[in-house]
């Protein structure tokens, strides 16, 4: 199935959904040194450098899925909380490339702050306006008002194309991804294919983590932590451990176990001591301060962010056991990502680890594409055979005149 990627950043989601099955027709990126991430990482041929709203979408066709993650500072909870007044906006620019390409599907990702109380109106303007891509505001209608007109669609004579739009707040770490990373999927199936669309289920999970650490011991095991090393059993871990125990008895949950940053990097060396792993160099001045702790080593990573300037201190460093810090590499960065070791991130540090932050985990991306692929195909088929039946139906009764 062919794919138009928007708002491509580094190519976290263009690399999950390529891994899923999904080929690049084209990857749309106006910073320089994503797209030479991209560049490094695609065929460059497809890659458009520029403002999205100036790539030509008439050059293309038969796109079965748009996806992207269109800019987040309007929504984020550290950015000015501007949403439609904000520039930076493009979903407008999204709703569009839907509404000309008639895609069979849409994938879009952005912050959690997309759901809060403040964007609740414009939150449901952008979904309905997925629904109905092609149902425009007269020119002298603002948003709210349209937002109206969009409430009472089954008054007007809409014959335009037509979405089933899902969205969920999903937490990357329920999907196996080190890192705790809470974001908004915004999906929708065209109307006609007659698809049911449901979210992939979350597979890992915090206590089955914790049921390997103090239960089992497993997951120490696995990392050849001797019992002197671990960490002690204080009160509430205890109370904790019981109250595990009395949920599932004596059968271990099923999900697996959340993945921690020693999953993920566990196997590289100190980059203080061993210097040759390119994307593997060592930064120094990382420091704790108040509300900028780090990423325990035992836990999924915190949030690995991009900033407003670069990276912010405490949120992109490893803490470890003894309470020392300091700044992931890029490569771990992008281990915590779930990109491969091999995927080539342009520019320098700061640069690099904001290219890094920006994306989607890989891992999610590719769970989520593996789920639509599979959703799209049997929707297809469904449809084929409803076809082929009703022909053969058509078929028997001219027989029967």
């Amino acid at each position: 199935m062919n794919s138009l990627e928007l708002f491509s950043g580094a190519g976290g989601l263009a690399k999950g959904l390529e891994l899923a099955g999904f080929k690049h027709a084209a990857l749309v990126e106006n910073n320089k040194h994503a797209y030479a991430s991209l560049c490094e990482n695609f065929d460059p041929e497809k890659v458009f450098f520029g403002d999205v709203r100036d790539f030509d979408l008439e050059t293309l066709t038969n796109i079965d899925l748009v996806a992207g993650g269109p800019p987040c500072q309007p929504f984020s909870l550290g950015g000015k909380h501007q949403a439609d007044r904000d520039k930076r906006d493009m979903f407008p620019a999204a709703i569009h490339a839907i509404e000309l390409l008639k895609p069979k599907a849409f994938i879009f990702e952005n912050v959690k702050g997309l759901l809060r109380q403040t964007f609740a109106y414009y939150f449901e303007y952008i979904l309905l306006r997925l629904t109905y891509p092609s149902f425009h505001a007269q020119v002298t209608l603002d948003w709210q008002e349209h937002l109206g007109e969009l409430r009472s669609v089954s008054k007007f004579s809409y014959s335009g194309i037509k979405y089933n739009v899902q969205f969920k707040s999903i937490d990357a770490a329920n999907y196996g991804v080190p890192q705790k990373r809470e974001r908004v999927i915004i999906v929708g199936i065209r109307s006609d294919l007659e698809c049911d669309w449901s979210f992939p289920p979350e597979t890992y999970s915090a206590d089955r983590l914790f049921w390997d650490m103090y239960v089992t011991g497993e997951y120490w095991d696995r990392h050849k932590i001797c019992k002197s090393e671990r960490p002690l059993i204080e009160k509430p871990t205890e109370l904790k451990k019981f109250k595990l125990i009395d949920k599932y008895g004596m059968f271990k949950p099923v999900s697996m176990p959340w993945q921690t940053v020693r999953d993920a990097i566990g196997d590289l060396p100190d980059p203080q001591f061993d210097r040759g792993i390119e994307d593997h160099l060592f930064h120094d001045g990382a420091r704790i301060y108040p509300g900028h702790t780090g990423s325990v080593l035992d836990a999924p990573a915190k949030t690995i962010k991009a900033g407003n300037h670069g990276v912010p201190g405490g949120e992109n460093m490893i803490r470890f056991p003894d309470g020392k810090v300091r700044y992931f590499t890029v490569l771990e960065a992008k281990r915590i990502q779930t990109f491969s070791d091999d995927f080539v991130v342009k520019g320098v540090w700061g640069e690099a680890m904001r290219q890094i932050g920006n994306a989607v985990p890989v891992l999610l991306a590719e769970t989520i594409g593996r789920e639509l692929i599979t959703v799209l195909n049997f929707g297809n088929n469904l449809a084929r055979i409803e076809r082929e039946v009703k022909l053969e139906n058509r078929q028997l009764m001219l027989t029967d005149i």
